[in-house]
């Protein structure tokens, strides 16, 4: 891979600390350290914000492969996704207030898009940072499907990315209860930013 862009998101309504600001920023530091061109950016959790920047940001770097990172904030697991889903949430505002005026991205496309990665091999190489991992395949209905969407529609355009991937990753420090009486531990940026590296790495080599 020659080139590699890595995103996340900010704020947006109901939580003030998203961890996948900080991840873009270090996974790209840590892939720069290996020898891998990544470029860092985080999107305003708006939905013409995406519209605005992603296609200007595959036009200016042409890159080999997107790997994106979100906040969900019910989710115990870091969730490699697997799907983008051609829906969005009618209920759900963005960051700036906006609600899309209709459900689907694309009227008339399928129901959902398959993203394009070695996915068996990302989910190796980031359960290997004895990170709890798993694959989804409900990336939502809100800007992290919508990102992951647009991103695998342009990699299906001349020159686009050969790789797209959307990875989930819990909130850090909040602990999930897993049976009665028994909770999980919580995780922590460092624990995080250890499996989304291993994502990065495992991209870059496929």
């Amino acid at each position: 891979m020659t080139t590699i862009l890595v995103t996340g998101f900010g704020r947006f309504p109901g939580t003030a600390v998203n961890p996948s600001m900080a991840l873009a920023a270090r996974v790209a530091r840590a892939g720069r350290r290996r020898g891998i061109d990544t470029v860092a950016h985080v999107f305003a959790t708006r939905y013409a914000t995406v519209d605005r920047e992603l296609p200007k940001l595959i036009a200016q770097y042409r890159p080999d492969a997107v790997v994106m990172f979100g906040v969900a904030g019910r989710r115990h697991s870091v969730c490699i996704e697997m799907f983008a889903r051609n829906r969005t949430s009618r209920v759900v505002p963005d960051a700036g207030g906006v609600v899309p005026a209709r459900g689907p991205i694309a009227v008339g496309a399928s129901a959902r898009m398959r993203g394009h990665a070695p996915f068996t091999h990302l989910l190796a190489a980031a359960r290997a940072t004895r990170v709890r991992t798993i694959l989804s395949r409900n990336a939502g209905t809100y800007l992290c499907n919508y990102v992951y969407w647009r991103a695998i529609e342009a990699a299906a355009r001349p020159g686009g990315p050969r790789r797209v991937v959307f990875v989930h990753v819990p909130p850090v420090g909040r602990r999930f209860r897993r049976r009665r009486r028994t909770k999980r531990q919580a995780f922590t940026l460092d624990q995080l930013a250890r499996a989304a590296e291993a994502v990065l790495m495992a991209v870059s080599r496929r």
